[in-house]
């Protein structure tokens, strides 16, 4: 029996892949109004990616930034998520802010899961991990590689790592240059799934020729998906109106 991730109201790793959409404002203004229509869409959980936030090098504002989202999506599942720009962000930062950034954040009541990068020092990852799990906030430990779609044997190893580390929920990310790129991920996911894991992971292959990963991840292993409100954080984001209807057709059928 796999350990499931329950966070206000919403278990992943139980019944259809749950649903994650980013916030990508740059501004307070603009995370706001973009909280405040997030409040109106069918999600499970809100993903801030505060890379994209002008002021993320100030923690004050970030934590003041965060108080609003909460006031605003105050039941909502809450991700705190600073993606480097090796991985794809939108900037670089370096490694004892990332972890401090995300160590303040952890302690600060206002967010439920943070996102730490897997290739990072790990005695710093431990430590963080450390830190969340005593202030009862759950830890993503992910990897994107936004250039290949690595073997299989070396994404399973990152996602045993990932959980062997504490992690709650490992996740990868992969870009296909091909079809069968596409299968190798979801090949990896089923071995994961089946073999490895024993809490909920998360994996995708991007672009649109990985969409089917986020639509059929459920089949293979993967319990959670992200979906686009407005702007896409990652290439082949499915707009989450049409992502439900998709996610729960599959369910329904197995």
């Amino acid at each position: 029996m796999k350990n499931t991730v329950a966070v206000r109201g919403i278990t992943i790793g139980e019944g259809a892949p749950k649903i994650c959409v980013p916030m990508v404002g740059r501004t307070m203004a603009g995370l706001k109004e973009e909280a405040a229509f997030l409040k109106t869409v069918d999600l499970d959980l809100v993903e801030w990616r505060v890379d994209f936030f002008e002021d993320v090098e100030d923690i004050a504002k970030v934590k003041a930034a965060l108080s609003e989202i909460r006031a605003i999506l105050t039941d909502v599942p809450l991700v705190f998520t600073f993606r480097s720009a090796k991985e794809g962000g939108e900037k670089e930062v370096s490694t004892v802010f990332y972890m401090e950034l995300n160590r303040l954040v952890a302690e600060s009541g206002l967010v439920d899961i943070i996102d730490v990068e897997l290739f990072n020092d790990e005695k710093a990852v431990k430590t963080l991990i450390e830190a969340a799990h005593a202030n009862n906030v759950f830890v993503i430990i992910s990897n994107h590689d936004f250039d290949k779609t690595p073997a299989k044997e070396e994404i399973v190893s990152r996602l045993r790592k990932a959980q062997e580390l504490g992690g709650d929920l490992p996740k990868i990310a992969v870009m296909p240059t091909n079809t069968s790129d596409v299968l190798i991920l979801l090949d990896a996911t089923n071995t994961m799934n089946e073999q490895y894991a024993d809490r909920p992971i998360i994996t995708m292959s991007m672009a649109g020729k990985g969409v089917i990963s986020r639509l059929a991840g459920e089949v293979f292993g993967s319990a959670m998906t992200f979906g686009a409100a407005k702007k896409a954080s990652a290439p082949g984001q499915v707009p989450v109106t049409e992502l439900r209807k998709f996610l729960e057709l599959v369910h329904t059928n197995l």
